[in-house]
C-alpha cells in the first residue's frame, strides 16, 4: 500500500470513548509472545556493537594517523555515519531491547547516547516516550510540536511575519536542507537539558560523560588539524549526523495522519495508523537502523531489531485481517511525501483554497 499524500486533520480511523476496555491489541501481542519473538537476541547486539564501536576506534586512529589534511572530510563523513549507528543502538537500548534487565539497558543507553554520540539519553528518551504513546497527536507528540517546521495547519496559521510565512511556505523544500543543522541541535538539545533547573535523574553522570565526549572530540579535532581544517571537519561530521538522523527518523510518521487532541484511538490502530513503514529489506534494516519497521516497532517497542522483520508478515496480515491500513513505500516515495505534506499544510496556511485537504471524517 502507498501512504496518502494529503494533508488531514482526522485520520481516517475508529474512535472510542476514552474508558473503553475493548482492545483489538492483545490477540495479535499473545501470539508474538508466544512464537517468541520478544526474547533477547544477545549475539545479534554483541556483532552489532562491536562492530559500531571497533569502526569508530579504526577511524579515530586513522583521523590521527592522516593528520591536517583535507582529506579527513572523508573522515567527517564516516564519523557521522557512525556516530547514526551508535544513536540507533542508544535508541534500542532506550527501548529495553538488548538486555532483559531494565538497568543494564539504562546503563547501555546512556553510555552509547551520552559517552559515543553526545545527546542526553535523559532527554531523548522523554521526549521519544511521549511520541510513542501518541504518534502524530497534536498536543500530546512532541514531535509535531511547534517549532522551525510547521507540522500542523494551526501552527503554520500563526506564523504572522512576512518571512515566516514566506518560509512556512516553502517549508517542504526547506525541510532536508534545515537537517544540516540537526546534528548541531541534538547536541545543543541534550546540554540545555542536563543543566536545567528542572530535576533530571542521573544529572552529574550526564554531565560528565557529554563534556568527555563534547570537549574531548573537540579537542582530539583541533589538536589533529588546523583551524580552518577543523572547523570544516566539523561542519560535515555534524551535517552528515544531522542529515542522516532525521533522513531516518523523518519518513516515519510525516505526512501521516494528524490526531486532533479530542480524539481517542485504540492501541493498535493507533500505532499502525500513523506509521509507514519503509521497503528495502536487510539493506533497509541496516541503513536505518530498524526504524524502516516503523509499524511492528511502535506495536513492539521492546522488541530486538532483527526480529521486526521476522513478525512483518504477521503484523502485516493481521492488519488486512481487521481492516486496518498498513503503509509501506520505498524511501523515496516516502521523502517525496513529506516534502509535500510540509508545502500542503504551509500552503493551506497561507491560501486556504490553494490545496484542499482530504475530507476530513468524524
Amino acid at each position: 500500500m502507498t501512504a496518502a499524500t494529503s494533508t488531514t486533520d482526522r485520520p481516517d480511523a475508529p474512535t472510542r470513548p476514552r474508558d473503553a476496555h475493548v482492545n483489538p491489541y492483545t490477540e495479535l501481542a499473545a501470539r508474538i509472545r508466544a512464537e517468541g519473538f520478544l526474547r533477547r537476541r544477545y549475539g545479534y547486539y554483541v556483532l552489532r556493537s562491536g562492530a559500531v564501536l571497533g569502526l569508530l576506534a579504526a577511524t579515530t586512529a586513522a583521523f590521527v594517523v592522516i593528520g591536517d589534511s583535507w582529506w579527513q572530510m572523508v573522515t567527517a563523513v564516516i564519523f557521522g555515519v557512525l556516530f547514526t549507528q551508535a544513536a540507533f543502538l542508544g535508541h534500542d537500548a532506550a527501548h529495553r531491547q538488548v538486555f532483559a534487565s531494565g538497568p543494564r539497558n539504562e546503563w547501555a543507553g546512556i553510555l552509547l547516547a551520552n559517552l559515543v554520540v553526545g545527546i542526553s539519553i535523559g532527554w531523548w528518551q522523554s521526549k521519544h516516550t511521549r511520541h510513542h504513546a501518541n504518534p502524530n497527536k497534536v498536543g500530546a507528540d512532541p514531535d509535531i510540536a511547534p517549532g522551525v517546521v510547521a507540522f500542523t495547519e494551526r501552527v503554520a496559521d500563526g506564523r504572522r511575519t512576512p518571512m515566516g510565512r514566506w518560509l512556512t511556505a516553502r517549508q517542504g523544500w526547506l525541510f532536508f536542507p534545515l537537517l544540516l543543522l540537526e546534528g548541531l541541535n541534538l547536541h545543543v538539545q541534550g546540554v540545555r537539558r542536563v543543566l536545567a533547573p528542572e530535576p533530571v535523574k542521573r544529572r552529574g553522570l550526564e554531565i560528565t560523560l557529554l563534556a568527555v565526549r563534547l570537549v574531548g572530540f573537540m579537542a582530539l579535532t583541533f589538536w589533529v588539524l588546523s583551524p580552518g581544517v577543523a572547523f570544516a571537519f566539523l561542519g560535515v561530521q555534524l551535517a552528515v549526523f544531522g542529515v542522516y538522523m532525521g533522513a531516518s527518523f523523518a519518513p516515519n510518521h510525516k505526512g501521516m495522519p494528524v490526531v486532533p487532541a479530542d480524539v481517542t484511538i485504540d492501541f493498535l490502530n493507533r500505532q499502525v495508523r500513523m506509521s509507514r513503514n519503509i521497503s528495502g529489506g536487510a539493506f533497509m534494516d541496516l541503513l536505518m537502523g530498524g526504524l524502516n519497521l516503523q509499524a511492528e516497532h511502535h506495536l513492539f517497542p521492546s522488541m530486538p531489531r532483527p526480529n521486526l522483520r521476522r513478525v512483518q508478515p504477521i503484523v502485516r496480515a493481521y492488519c488486512a485481517e481487521h481492516g486496518i491500513p498498513y503503509t509501506e513505500t520505498t524511501i523515496w516515495q516516502s521523502y517525496g511525501i513529506v516534502i509535500r505534506y510540509l508545502n500542503e499544510v504551509g500552503l493551506r496556511a497561507r491560501d486556504p483554497w490553494a490545496c484542499p485537504l482530504a475530507t476530513q471524517l468524524r
